[in-house]
């Protein structure tokens, strides 16, 4: 019996990958569920007094969960949410090298293959500072308009790698984008917000709130952007309905569209 390292490192890979992108979808979009419950409470609540609290079940326990309207210090540990991203990103790239980079998958690519790793990298990088600086600038105060920019920008950013590269690797590469403006976001955005935030209430201060409010914004934007990602995970599975399709570039398109009104509903549901 031959052990295969490559196909084993291939598999493990992946299993961290998937295990990791389930943790932080799942605490994402827990958040995001408890911060719309908390929403609710606050609209029929007006009148009490104190934070308003959820009661939930799972499994054999109850749980009671409360939001502070005035942030505090506890003498308890704070737990942060941070890896589940950073795995999952990190597994990501891991593949992407593995897959397509040095497994032979550029083979489809328009250019040579070491223009096309460059392209390819410099897509990810190039995509998240477009993206950054578009919802940093005065645009991004107008939710509506930098959404339909981003929309745009989305489609033409798809349309031209699939004129650099095949279907296949075109469509990985427009998720590892969203992946990476999603890591991004929890590293460069909500994480420094929050140490501000944690940083203020240690030295006995009031708490910024604008810190709090960019960090939710970039946090919406991760739920939103997450339905494409996984369904591009996905698409392998249905090439002619997907990336070996003529138009694959304009289903893709439709489909990051499709997944962001589906998100707009789950984070009500």
């Amino acid at each position: 019996m031959t052990f295969d390292w490559n196909e084993w490192l291939h598999i493990v890979t992946r299993w961290v990958h998937v295990f990791a992108g389930i943790l932080w979808i799942g605490q994402t979009y827990f958040f995001t569920w408890l911060d719309g419950r908390f929403h609710e409470l606050a609209e029929v609540s007006k009148e009490k007094k104190g934070d308003p609290n959820v009661w939930m079940v799972h499994s054999g326990g109850f749980y009671v969960v409360e939001k502070q309207s005035v942030p505090r210090m506890f003498s308890s540990k704070l737990h942060w949410f941070k890896w589940e991203a950073a795995m999952t990103w990190l597994s990501g790239m891991i593949l992407l090298i593995l897959v397509y980079y040095t497994g032979g998958m550029l083979i489809d690519a328009a250019v040579d293959e070491t223009a096309a790793i460059g392209i390819g990298l410099g897509f990810l990088v190039a995509g998240w500072v477009v993206y950054d600086v578009l919802w940093n600038s005065p645009l991004g105060k107008t939710e509506w308009l930098a959404v339909g920019i981003s929309f745009l920008v989305s489609m033409a950013a798809i349309y031209g790698l699939s004129q650099v590269f095949g279907g296949r690797t075109a469509y990985i590469h427009a998720g590892a984008l969203f992946g990476t403006i999603m890591t991004a976001n929890v590293w460069m955005r909500i994480l420094p917000a929050q140490r501000k935030m944690v940083g203020a209430l240690q030295r006995g201060e009031q708490v910024d709130p604008s810190l709090a409010e960019r960090a939710k914004q970039r946090s919406r934007h991760n739920t939103f952007l997450i339905v494409p990602v996984v369904f591009i995970m996905i698409s392998n599975h249905y090439p002619t309905s997907s990336y070996a399709a003529e138009y694959n570039w304009l289903i893709l398109s439709v489909l990051v569209a499709l997944g962001w009104g589906a998100a707009y509903f789950l984070r009500r549901a």
